[in-house]
């Protein structure tokens, strides 16, 4: 028995015996009125006391009655069907985390998060590129380079803000944020076992992107990126492949499973002695757009639209990627990717070739 025990054991005793002295006192008063009409009056004006004393108070009755009845149908736990759902999040707003509903979001900052799709597939090339050129050079590469038509391309990207601010409201943005990103996409001749299966090329592209909430929920842009990239391929001489730009980029959303991110930028000039291609804008383009549908979590179809906007000489790049609900493991599902058209990869900026990937793609959010 612990202290707490014996103290009120210790009070209940006291309080019993303090209520019989009084009890008695009471008791022998009444038997010593020499009368016997005033000493019974005192009997029965003693045992009305009692009686009134013994009966609890309507404010203890209403607490023990509370207490001691069985809960009602009204307070057993609601029904699976009537508790709240979470409302699903769309695909551009946890892109952007435009709710700062991510993970270490609010007034923290987000750890490494994905941001273009990371997949590793095997594609074919229905015209592999065996003498890259540049204007830059003025001629091909010596010798024919003997390259496979099937090689394994892989890309990986993810992004983290380095800073936000939220609740704000200047010029119609609701909130601001900071990211720096990193995409790297590798084309390998994995199967080219003659020639030690060597890595073709490898482009690097580093980003910092602002980017403003708008806050709309339909009609206008949800979200305004301002961005900052450099992309190369890390080669030299007559392979060297390289360039800066600034964009401003603009994000749609419909049925919030429908989303067009669409993009033009400027390309920051260069000295013309050092540039390694002065006319990559004529063939990687001016623009772009990003159409995505997403069915489901577990699915997404995705179409690049690329164009230099040149009514002359017009040139662009289509990719279709298509990721299926067949899932492999448990964090990669079946990826096919088509491409067509100038820049599929920076060494091949002007050429233009067919390709068909399929293979595995990462979980994205």
């Amino acid at each position: 028995m612990n202290m707490r025990a014996l103290m009120l054991s210790a009070a209940l005793c006291a309080a019993c015996s303090f209520s019989a002295l009084a009890a008695e006192t009471d008791f022998l008063q009444c038997a010593s009125r020499l009368n016997d009409s005033e000493r019974l009056k005192c009997y029965d004006d003693l045992a009305s006391a009692r009686q009134r004393e013994s009966q609890p108070s309507p404010a203890i009755s209403d607490a023990a009655q509370s207490t001691n009845t069985l809960p009602t149908l009204a307070e057993e736990p609601a029904a699976e069907s009537e508790r709240p759902v979470r409302k699903e999040r769309s695909w551009l707003t946890r892109a952007w985390n435009l709710d700062g509903g991510a993970r270490g979001g609010g007034a923290q900052l987000t750890p490494l998060r994905p941001y273009r799709t990371s997949y590793l597939i095997v594609r074919a090339s229905d015209r592999r590129n065996n003498r890259p050129t540049s204007s830059s050079t003025g001629f091909p590469t010596v010798a024919p380079l003997d390259l496979d038509a099937l090689e394994t391309k892989f890309q990986f990207s993810f992004k983290a803000e380095i800073m936000n601010y939220r609740h704000i409201d200047w010029m119609g943005f609701k909130d601001f944020r900071l990211w720096g990103a990193y995409t790297q996409q590798s084309n390998w001749q994995a199967f080219n076992a003659r020639n030690s299966a060597p890595f073709r090329e490898t482009n690097y592209e580093p980003e910092l992107i602002a980017t403003f909430g708008t806050g709309n929920r339909v009609g206008g842009p949800k979200v305004v990126n301002l961005g900052l990239v450099h992309q190369s391929n890390g080669k030299g001489a007559t392979d060297s492949r390289s360039w800066n730009r600034i964009y401003l980029q603009s994000g749609w959303e419909w049925e919030r499973n429908i989303s067009l991110m669409a993009r033009v930028w400027w390309r920051i000039p260069e000295r013309l002695v050092s540039d390694d291609n002065p006319d990559i804008s004529d063939y990687v383009g001016r623009a772009d757009a990003v159409i995505r549908w997403d069915p489901s979590r577990s699915q997404s179809v995705s179409l690049l639209l690329r164009n230099n906007l040149s009514m002359g000489a017009n040139r662009g790049f289509v990719q279709l990627d298509w990721t299926t609900p067949i899932f492999i493991g448990k964090s990669a599902k079946l990826h096919a990717q088509i491409t067509s058209g100038y820049g599929e990869s920076l060494i091949d900026y002007n050429h233009r070739q067919t390709t068909f990937g399929l293979g595995v793609s990462f979980r994205e959010w």
